[in-house]
């Protein structure tokens, strides 16, 4: 299990140079016009994760084969989008299918690249972004309760429950508020989710900087910092030229870039991490000699639906799964000395997959 993460933005804000430097590749065009990007391209990366070549290294492993996570690149969304201006229609219904979604905000003062709205401020361009989507939101919603009368009246319950969910949706966004500061109950979230509401999707502020604040940020990064922890929200500092540069090289000499620039690390590793920290997501290995390899769950998943993201047989099958924590595997340099150590452990089905379990999963055919 991966997941897909839109890019949006106004036009000339670096949605494309940083899809680039982040999928590596050259798909997505980077000019300095509105729309350079027509057709949402889409990219996939390895999700970088040091752990899974130390397994392999104790392993022995021949193949190493890291879990992935899928980049959207939206064209640039305007002042007007909800109403169709500049492809809007076409942008909103492509972020409909994205798990979260990435607000790239210019955060660096360039005379010669312009801006739409003529000015540099972060936080007007998120506020702007965010109104087309809530307008958006709002006449969805008003279509689909009209829709839905019919069922209600009839005694339909999901119908009525649709409703209780669509009307809760409206009050928040009638208050300025997006779909994603709705309170919603653990039995209602499946509803909530297949209502696609576009405010609804978990949010992270990414702030492009220039190559002189990629280490500390600026003055407009930290009102968007300030603005994210107002809403619960996530944001992290990136300088897409740099991390354009840095796709480019070969890994020795992108690590003594990143150092020479004062960075510890690449911009994507941040991006990958504050990601699955704001869709609740974590990984755990299975290593042999043949491979060692990366699987992405939510947090809180049992051992069989575990089971099941490497094979459906495997969770209806489930018998039990053999765990060794990431750091007791690594201790006892590999499966022999974590049992020798006790700390093999055998799990049934209530088990809870923890971040960093090593497992091999046992399972009727």
């Amino acid at each position: 299990m991966g997941f897909k993460m839109g890019i949006v933005g106004l036009p000339n804000v670096g949605k494309s140079t940083l899809f680039n430097a982040l999928t590596r590749t050259a798909a997505a065009q980077a000019a300095n016009f509105p729309f350079c990007t027509i057709e949402p391209n889409v990219g996939e990366v390895a999700v970088p994760d040091p752990r899974l070549e130390k397994l392999a290294e104790i392993a022995g492993s021949k193949q190493i084969i890291p879990t992935r996570m899928t980049f959207v690149d939206i064209a640039g969304l305007v002042k007007g989008a909800s109403k169709g201006e500049g492809l809007g229609n076409q942008f909103l219904a492509t972020i409909r299918e994205v798990d979260a979604v990435a607000h790239v905000l210019r955060c660096y003062e360039d005379a010669d690249v312009t801006h739409v709205e003529g000015r540099i401020d972060p936080v007007a361009d998120a506020e702007t972004i965010e109104t087309e989507l809530m307008i958006a939101d709002m006449e969805s919603i008003e279509r689909r309760l009209a829709g839905l009368q019919r069922k209600i009246k009839g005694g339909d319950k999901e119908a009525a429950d649709q409703e209780r969910l669509l009307k809760a949706a409206m009050v928040a966004l009638e208050a300025g508020r997006p779909a994603r500061t709705v309170k919603v109950a653990d039995e209602d979230r499946r509803a909530w989710s297949l209502l696609q509401l576009l405010t609804a999707k978990p949010v992270l502020y990414v702030c492009n900087v220039d190559e002189s604040a990629a280490a500390s940020g600026n003055a407009f990064s930290d009102r968007v910092a300030e603005m994210a922890a107002r809403e619960g929200a996530a944001s992290v500092v990136i300088s897409a030229r740099i991390e354009e540069e840095i796709a480019q090289l070969p890994s020795a000499e992108a690590t003594e870039f990143l150092e020479a620039m004062g960075l510890h690390e690449a911009g994507l590793d941040r991006l990958i991490r504050a990601g699955h920290d704001l869709l609740g997501l974590q990984t755990y290995f299975t290593v042999g000699p043949k491979e060692a390899r990366a699987w992405t769950i939510s947090k809180g998943t049992p051992a069989p639906q575990a089971a099941g993201v490497i094979h459906g047989d495997f969770e209806r099958g489930f018998i039990r799964a053999e765990t060794i924590a990431y750091d007791d595997y690594i201790a006892g340099n590999g499966e022999a000395g974590a049992k020798e150590a006790g700390r093999f452990r055998i799990e049934g089905k209530t088990y809870v997959v923890q971040d960093g379990d090593v497992l091999h999963f046992l399972f009727n055919a």
